[in-house]
């Protein structure tokens, strides 16, 4: 079996592949201060609860955009399953060509999210990450990188609401019945996710105009990906394991090209 884990700014989601089919899927929170054996004993208690066996774990590949998570899950693999992972970075076979002033300065998840919705969709793409931020990612028709967009997340853009202001609640983003809020969190649901909505459509058609290849098919993934797609026909695809398929791809690109070098 395969370990995936895509560690970002507010969630680590883990996964376990068995071939190409995934097995089971965990969302804990990012903890900087957490130590590798608190986050060992979470993942351990999790396989247990799936009825998944740890021990028949051979590989692991991971993803992070909090660069201190990484020693951490380095030790959570080496001490507890006994494996090395892949650290998807410089020098990590992608199959992408990043067309950027600087490549290094692209996030490995957004890299990984191309990797996946190229080979699942075909090109040219627009995939759209609604995570701690929201991400614009242009992929070719080719599988290149082209760049794209980055805004703050739905999630912290909600908290800040409630964080700066002196009257207005905390709540639950769910889909707004309206435009037109008959009730203070009625009208701050359509304020945050209408508006994120209009952010969406707006940022997309302006994308969409700068495209060579044409018109490019939307995918959306992260953590708020079905509650905005409920409210847009822009997005058509939802694929909230995108990245998790992405890492197994990846993965299974190095380990043929390491295959190759040692024949």
């Amino acid at each position: 079996m395969l370990l995936a884990i895509d560690i970002g700014n507010t969630n680590v989601v883990i996964g376990v592949f068995d071939g190409d089919k995934l097995k089971a899927t965990w969302r804990v929170a990012t903890g900087i201060h957490r130590m590798p054996d608190e986050y060992a004993e979470l993942l351990l208690s999790l396989f247990d609860r799936t009825n998944l066996v740890a021990s028949q774990v051979r590989d692991a590949v991971l993803c992070s955009v909090v660069p201190p998570m990484v020693g951490v899950f380095e030790e959570v693999c080496q001490r507890y399953l006994r494996i090395m992972p892949l650290v998807v970075g410089a020098g990590v076979k992608t199959g992408v060509r990043i067309c950027m002033d600087n490549p290094r300065e692209v996030g490995a998840d957004r890299i990984v999210n191309a990797v996946a919705a190229h080979e699942l969709y075909g090109g040219p793409l627009i995939v759209i990450d609604s995570g701690t931020a929201t991400t614009f990612d242009v992929v070719s028709e080719e599988g290149d990188y082209l760049g794209g967009a980055i805004a703050p997340g739905i999630g912290i853009s909600t908290e800040a609401l409630f964080a700066r202001t002196a009257v207005l609640p905390r709540l639950e983003l769910t889909h707004p019945k309206r435009a037109i809020g008959r009730s203070t969190v009625a009208a701050m649901l359509s304020g945050i996710v209408f508006g994120y909505v209009g952010l969406i459509e707006g940022l997309v058609g302006r994308i969409q105009q700068e495209i060579p290849a044409g018109k490019a098919k939307v995918v959306a993934t992260g953590g708020y990906a079905r509650l905005l797609a409920e409210a847009t026909p822009v997005i058509q695809v939802v694929n909230p394991d995108l990245t998790l398929v992405g890492l197994r791809l990846i993965h299974e690109m190095n380990r043929a090209a390491k295959e190759d070098e040692a024949w």
